[in-house]
């Protein structure tokens, strides 16, 4: 299985992914960085701040950025 990477990128920087995770795809990375953006976010809700102009750049194994999800369109607007 192939293994993705999932680089936080701010206007400060970026948190390097050591790691990555192993995938069947890159619509199964997409969906995790979704759901690891959600999350970092609801932290930082509760601490009082906004990273939603964040962004998860997923990387394949020879550093190659596949795509970017950015934290705002990860958010569900309420109807």
């Amino acid at each position: 299985m192939p293994r993705f990477y999932f680089n936080v990128v701010s206007d400060t920087g970026m948190i390097v992914d050591p790691e990555g995770s192993e995938l069947a795809t890159v619509e199964d990375a997409r969906r995790e960085a979704v759901q690891d953006a959600r999350a970092l976010m609801s932290q930082a809700v509760l601490s009082g701040k906004d990273i939603s102009a964040r962004k998860i750049y997923i990387c394949d194994e020879l550093g190659t950025l596949l795509l970017i999800v950015p934290f705002a369109d990860t958010i569900r607007t309420a109807d």
